[in-house]
């Protein structure tokens, strides 16, 4: 079985709005495969030649773009990006917000098989060619639609505001130091963001003060008890991240110095939330897949949290962050909150979460927040993450969630 690694990739900066700027899918993916060429310094050329072979294909996560753009077809597309496109396999892959990892997934198991040795993957969402109101009912459709978001404003931050009602009752948490420690979590990625260069609010203020205070005007509250700042951001964004076999680099005599995929797996849930609230009632966990996806990974990368340099959580809400404390192993299931008030997830702390600013802090174009995780992954492994490295980052793990934690990824890349 042959090993997978990862060349490199590019992110496009999350603060733009490409519909302000006139500029439509062409020119987000045009930007993303050329700036991925350029820092990989893989030329056109080698993928004609891997193309005449058969040994390139392309696979692309993206959510619903039938509602965003009014575009379906995906991963033909490409052919309207670039000719080199022309005559490569091409398919979109799609999982509410996990469809970046179900495109590498796809990816890393045909190079893995032998099939092909070369990946070219892309994640990308284009979502403020809408208006909020209408976002937050797009984004309804990853929950069971006529169940959950019909007629629903905003109703993922009330299905992930339901999930903290859920982890103060399961678990019997002081609601203050709940509450505070969410605030927390908002205030370190939005922190982390400042020093990423690609991140939606790397300019924006934000701290604790601001975001332990719910409810007036700076901070509405949005779905029980959660606020603004406890939220993910809309944002307009594009990945692309090149996978390459272990055959590819001795035929193109490059040395293994490269991050190596170490395992990925994926478990789904119940898709209704109340399913999955009534689905953990004899586990310690409040969400218990999401748990042994996690628990899959180590297995297969024969790892244990103590080896796990850093994180990348999908952040979609303080919530969900706080709920992936303990799925990691950092903490026991209830005592999340320590590791939250003792450090030891902040950007120094002995098991970062987010050292990139994560979704609340770099922003969540929902079909590439996965391959924008794994390109962080990627950076900080290779030791190219600038301002937000992690000192001596020998492994990683990213967990990239669809829905309520319906569908769940795990993905550990090291050395």
């Amino acid at each position: 079985m042959e090993k997978v690694y990862i060349l490199g990739g590019y992110q496009t900066d999350f603060e733009r709005n490409w519909s302000k700027e006139g500029k439509n899918y062409k020119a987000l993916l045009r930007e993303c495969f050329y700036g991925a060429l350029n820092q990989t310094k893989v030329t056109k050329k080698d993928i004609e030649k891997l193309k005449s072979d058969n040994k390139v294909e392309c696979f692309v996560g993206n959510f619903i773009s039938e509602c965003y753009l009014e575009q379906g077809h995906i991963g033909a597309l490409l052919t309207n990006v670039d000719d080199i496109f022309v005559g490569i396999p091409s398919g979109r892959y799609e999982a509410a917000c996990a469809s970046g990892s179900v495109a590498l997934s796809a990816a890393i198991s045909k190079i893995k098989a032998g099939d092909i040795d070369m990946a070219l993957v892309f994640g990308f969402e284009l979502m403020k060619t809408v208006d909020s109101k209408k976002c937050g009912d797009i984004l309804g459709k990853a929950a069971i639609y006529d169940e959950e978001a019909k007629g629903i404003d905003f109703p993922f931050p009330k299905l992930f505001g339901k999930l903290a009602d859920e982890i103060l009752k399961k678990y019997h948490v002081d609601e203050t130091r709940f509450m505070n420690s969410l605030a927390t979590i908002s205030a370190i990625n939005y922190q982390n963001a400042k020093r990423n260069p690609n991140a939606q609010t790397r300019n924006w203020f934000m701290n604790y003060r601001h975001a332990s205070k719910r409810g007036g005007d700076y901070n509405n509250l949005v779905g029980g008890r959660l606020s603004i700042t406890d939220c993910s951001q809309v944002t307009d964004g594009a990945c692309m991240v090149i996978l390459v076999s272990d055959n590819y680099l001795k035929i193109n005599k490059l040395d293994r110095q490269y991050p190596i995929i170490k395992a990925v797996s994926c478990r789904v849930a119940p898709m209704s939330f109340k399913d999955k609230m009534l689905d953990n009632v004899n586990s310690k966990y409040i969400l218990p897949w999401t748990r042994q996806v996690v628990l899959d990974a180590y297995k297969k990368a024969d790892l244990t949290v103590e080896d796990i340099d850093f994180f990348e959580t999908h952040d979609c809400f303080t919530s969900s962050e706080y709920a992936a404390i303990s799925c990691f192993g950092i903490t026991e299931p209830g005592l999340e909150y320590e590791a939250i008030e003792n450090g030891t997830i902040a950007f120094n702390g002995s098991k970062p979460i987010n050292p990139s600013g994560g979704l609340i802090g770099v922003g969540h174009p929902v079909g590439c927040s996965g391959v924008r995780m794994l390109l962080d992954l990627y950076k900080q492994i290779s030791n190219n993450a600038g301002d937000y490295q992690i000192k001596n980052a020998r492994n990683g793990m990213m967990l990239n969630i669809g829905g309520t934690a319906t569908t769940n990824y795990v993905i550990i890349v090291g050395k």
